[in-house]
């Protein structure tokens, strides 16, 4: 059993940052990918960006690319989306999820682990 829960949301201006945490919970996290997915009040869910566990390995969503930054410590079980240079339109709920393997997925249905959610606001 996988538990997530993500803390760090809030409301900032453009050009501004924040930083997200997922707190991860399982036995081992060596096999599996974690990634951060957002949902844009009338837009379906979308991946952001994904971190291989075992390799550090990045994956990024071309507009997410040079302006946010996705790490994991494996000491504290936790992942961590730097989020730099923020725009209105990356407003959103932003979930992080925990997929089993070591290959990167962006579909939102490989994914089997969810946490509940947190508020990102940027404002103009």
């Amino acid at each position: 059993q996988v538990q997530l829960v993500e803390s760090g949301g809030g409301l900032v201006q453009a050009g501004g940052s924040l930083r997200l945490s997922c707190l991860a919970s399982a036995r081992t996290f060596s096999n599996y990918m974690v990634g951060w997915f957002r949902q844009a009040p009338g837009k379906e869910r979308e991946f952001v960006a994904a971190v291989s566990w075992s390799s550090g390995s990045t994956y990024y969503i071309d507009s997410a690319k040079g302006r946010f930054t996705i790490s994991r410590d494996n000491a504290l079980n936790t992942v961590y989306l730097q989020m730099n240079s923020l725009k209105p339109e990356d407003t959103g709920v932003y979930y992080c999820a925990a997929r089993y393997g070591r290959t990167w997925s962006r579909l939102r249905s490989e994914y089997a682990y969810w946490g509940q959610g947190i508020q990102v606001t940027v404002s103009s």
